[in-house]
């Protein structure tokens, strides 16, 4: 059964929640897994594509920018795609939604790792994803931060 896992922050801040993205990516790619990291705007994508390579001194994390046009999937399958589209074929297995959007064709998808932080807004559009997520059949859990 797919998962979806809710974090939620104390914070307010779309920089935190970064942040908490990276550690949770760089998690993620030490266990061997890649992903792609679904946003709102390509301004987001270009901000998380800085802190990764920016938020903790010894990491290295190989990552790039997707646009779904101009960009081809790269060779390198432990690659971390970050973009606004649909995630490509091989990097639907686990998803970060750092969006306020249900990410789209979740039909590969073994786990979606969602993460909020204390903004109202953002945690009601949140609450709709969870319903939804539990409607598509998935295993929902959330973990206060």
């Amino acid at each position: 059964m797919p998962e979806a896992s809710f974090y939620i922050l104390q914070t307010h801040s779309l920089s935190d929640r970064f942040l908490f993205a990276c550690k949770l990516i760089e998690k993620a790619y030490r266990n061997g897994q890649f992903c792609y990291v679904y946003t709102d705007s390509l301004h987001q994508s270009q901000q998380l594509d800085n802190q990764l390579w920016t938020f903790r001194e010894n990491s290295f994390i190989p990552h790039q920018l997707y646009d779904g046009v101009d960009n081809i999937a790269p060779d390198y399958q432990q690659t971390v795609l970050i973009g606004t589209q649909t995630a490509p074929e091989k990097w639907q297995k686990l998803i970060f939604n750092l969006s306020s959007n249900y990410p789209e064709n979740l039909k590969k998808t073994a786990r979606v790792l969602e993460i909020l932080d204390n903004n109202e807004a953002l945690k009601k559009a949140g609450r709709q994803r969870f319903r939804q997520y539990r409607q598509d059949g998935f295993e929902v859990s959330a973990h206060k931060i």
